[in-house]
């Protein structure tokens, strides 16, 4: 090597020396890149993504509407069917309404009735207050033979005790005392008589009053309409109506026949659940976060989702609107009992309910159970 030419061997080092500065290029730039990077994505976290907290555990839910019959009946006609959209007051299902019709005939009878009875009623009233007023001309009939059979009897009275005091001296015949004396007798019965026809007549208008006062009492400040009579039989006849009407079952809201099971010929109770109605145009979201990223979480902040079913290019736009009063497993049919020495942690999650955007919904409709994304921003008030 003494002999080498220098220049060569300088060559030779030079060529030497050359992977090794790539090298260091290298890996200063791969440095640089990772310090740009950082540096980048600590820019973005610090303005906006310490911001937003997101998660992909979150299902599209809606608050069902169950159908069920009011009365007992049997299934005349099934309308719908599963999957079918319905409007609020479509019918759903025909009941056999026979027995229905018979009950409402005969409230209404039972109507008429009432409405014939309150008209007795007043009739009666006023045959009463006849009767009354005919016992009192009677008792004012029986005071004048009262007074007409007193004086009878005060002229009997006097007429035997003149004969008496002429009878011991002969002037008068033993035939013509004994006719007074029987006069007498007559006259008194008469007396009697009269007083007790008085007491008689006095008796049965007190009674005929007794019944004018109970009669007007079941009538007085009512009329035809407003009777407790008639008013029950009305009533009788609004719930045969009501009765009558629920053997159509009509839907309660808008939305999507799901779980449909009942069938023509079915004989069904009152709450026997028959199908389901899904309001589609009403659905909500349940993202379920991590229990570390609630801590800025409030009612009102925006929401950005997406569906599994449309992907990245919709997006749904909602708003929180409440926070669950416990984490999923606390709702479970079986709680965890972490008391009892389960000492492995695990990260709970809640659920935060999401209203969406009914024009976007309509838009692009969602069904009960998709999967979605869910973004919250938790820089907004």
């Amino acid at each position: 090597m003494a002999d080498a030419d220098p220049a060569a061997l300088h060559e030779f080092r030079a060529e030497q020396a050359k992977p090794n500065t790539l090298r260091k290029k290298l890996l200063g730039g791969i440095a640089g890149a990772v310090l740009l990077i950082g540096a980048g994505y600590g820019g973005w976290y610090a303005l906006v993504g310490s911001h937003h907290i997101g998660t992909d555990n979150a299902y599209v839910g809606a608050d069902t509407a169950s159908v069920t019959p009011m009365i007992a009946a049997q299934v005349l006609n099934v309308r719908v069917a599963d999957t079918q959209a319905v409007r609020k007051g479509d019918i759903l299902v025909q009941l056999d309404d026979s027995d229905a019709r018979i009950a409402l005939a005969q409230a209404e009878a039972d109507m008429a009735t009432a409405r014939r009875q309150y008209g007795q009623a007043t009739a009666t009233s006023a045959a009463l207050a006849s009767q009354v007023e005919a016992r009192g001309a009677d008792i004012t009939s029986a005071r004048a033979q009262l007074d007409a059979a007193q004086a009878a009897y005060e002229k009997a009275r006097l007429d035997l005790t003149r004969r008496q005091k002429l009878a011991p001296n002969g002037a008068v015949s033993g035939d013509e005392l004994s006719s007074a004396v029987n006069a007498f007798a007559s006259a008194r019965a008469n007396l009697e008589l009269a007083r007790a026809a008085i007491a008689q007549a006095s008796s049965t208008r007190g009674a005929a009053s007794g019944q004018l006062a109970a009669n007007n009492a079941l009538i007085s400040g009512t009329t035809a309409s407003t009777a407790p009579e008639v008013l029950a039989a009305q009533a009788r006849v609004a719930q045969a109506k009501l009765e009558l009407e629920r053997t159509l079952i009509r839907a309660p809201i808008d939305g999507v026949i799901t779980r449909r099971n009942v069938q023509i010929g079915q004989r069904v109770a009152p709450g026997t659940p028959l199908m389901l109605i899904v309001p589609v145009g009403q659905l909500y979201v349940d993202a379920n976060f991590k229990e570390g990223q609630l801590t800025r979480v409030k009612i009102g902040q925006p929401v950005t989702l997406t569906s599994d079913l449309y992907g990245g290019d919709v997006e749904y736009h909602g708003r929180v609107v409440g926070l669950s009063g416990g984490t999923g497993s606390s709702f479970a049919l079986i709680p965890a009992q972490n008391a009892t020495g389960n000492w492995i942690k695990v990260v709970q999650r809640l659920p935060v309910r999401v209203a969406l955007d009914p024009r976007e919904l309509q838009a692009h409709p969602l069904r009960v159970g998709l999967s979605m994304d869910a973004e919250i921003d938790v820089s907004a008030n």
